[in-house]
């Protein structure tokens, strides 16, 4: 899979614990639009995902995170390799340690539109909803408003990464 782009903070020893959480995000286009995660409580905008867990592949991560967050339920088949994308910094948790986490997006259709959401702890306190946006509208959003110190880094990985779907002429 190509990679986008790294954001390495550089705020870290590189003799630190180097803590990897290797994470899936899905890519649903529908009518010009792509479908994101919104957190009502910080005011942002992601791709559906999350982290991968015990040895599990991509696709049944892809699929297992994507119906927890949204409710949609992805059709293994449509899944494509869009691109992915390395974030290296000092640990939010855990002093002297390395996170490094390395973000493989999927392009994928959905079967069907929404079931239940079955929302972690901190996913249920964010209030994240799923929302069909237009790429520049999430982009504004991340960009512009206030996140209340929220993961910046985050975010505005999110961003570029839509950036990079409108320069490839996917949105």
């Amino acid at each position: 899979m190509r990679r986008l782009f790294i954001m390495d903070q550089k705020d870290y020893d590189n003799n630190w614990k180097r803590y990897k959480r290797p994470s899936v995000r899905g890519i649903i286009i529908k009518n010009n639009k792509v479908a994101m995660v919104y957190s009502r409580k910080f005011d942002y905008y992601k791709f559906p995902g999350g982290g991968i867990e015990n040895n599990e592949d991509h696709i049944t991560t892809l699929k297992r995170e994507l119906s927890e967050e949204t409710g949609l339920t992805v059709s293994g088949t449509s899944v494509t390799e869009y691109a992915s994308v390395l974030r290296i910094q000092k640990s939010r948790f855990e002093e002297k340690d390395i996170f490094e986490q390395e973000n493989f997006y999927y392009l994928c259709d959905v079967l069907s539109d929404t079931d239940q959401q079955t929302l972690d702890e901190y996913e249920a306190d964010e209030g994240f909803v799923l929302e069909y946006v237009s790429a520049e509208y999430a982009i504004s959003v991340n960009r512009t408003h206030d996140h209340f110190d929220y993961d910046k880094y985050l975010i505005e990985r999110e961003s570029k990464v839509l950036e990079s779907l409108v320069k490839d002429g996917l949105l």
